[in-house]
């Protein structure tokens, strides 16, 4: 793993980094990461009704969540990766769309509810707040947002040159979970519970994220 404290990378090398990272590992991605967090993703889709819509931002292989969807709930899945985009096809009948998170490729007040299941960790640290924007934007009024954050103060910025053995590169690039917090306030988001929960996916043991739920203001 190497840090990058500068945070010296910018944005548009990172945002390279990740989608050429999953297009070289998708297939080794989706073995380790294909039911995790079944649990928790299931009870934040309860809440959904038929007629709702969902958009998954970094959907990545088309599970946990889009192969999950209620009955009657229709689902968007919205990746950078064409190879997981690829993958995501036999998983779930979601439409899929290539596009960034910073730049959703939804309508406003479209959706009822945003995943964002470790993939808002992939998003370069200036761009966090355009993320959640995009968020409340595409959501309509009293929409809920689930994503996973940092669980400390500090966040991280960096690289695994051999990500989960597969010989790829893979960038992260988070902030603090105080000022994740804080970003989602100021995009109209209010936090309505917290989780830490290990990670499932990782060269190391010990790690975790806070998986955090929101609901955005109504109007």
């Amino acid at each position: 793993m190497t840090d990058d404290p500068a945070r010296s990378v910018g944005p548009h090398a990172r945002r390279a980094a990740v989608r050429d990272g999953y297009d070289g590992m998708a297939a080794t991605y989706a073995r380790e990461r294909d039911d995790a967090e079944a649990a928790v993703v299931e009870s934040f889709l309860a809440g959904l009704s038929p007629g709702d819509r969902l958009l998954d931002a970094g959907c990545g292989q088309g599970t946990p969540v889009l192969n999950r969807l209620p009955d009657g709930v229709e689902g968007v899945g919205v990746d950078l990766s064409a190879s997981m985009l690829d993958l995501a096809r036999d998983r779930t009948d979601a439409a899929l769309l290539r596009g960034d998170l910073t730049r959703l490729p939804a309508a406003a007040d479209a959706v009822d509810a945003v995943a964002a299941l470790h993939s808002a960790i992939h998003v370069p640290i200036p761009e966090h707040a355009t993320a959640f924007a995009e968020f409340a934007r595409v959501l309509r009024p009293g929409g809920r947002l689930y994503l996973t954050a940092a669980t400390d103060g500090e966040g991280w910025s960096g690289t695994n040159d051999d990500w989960l053995g597969s010989g790829e590169s893979m960038a992260w690039s988070f902030p603090g979970i105080d000022r994740t917090r804080e970003q989602l306030r100021e995009a109209g988001f209010r936090v309505t519970d917290e989780r830490v929960l290990a990670d499932t996916v990782a060269d190391d043991d010990g790690g975790a994220w806070t998986h955090l739920f929101a609901r955005l203001a109504e109007e």
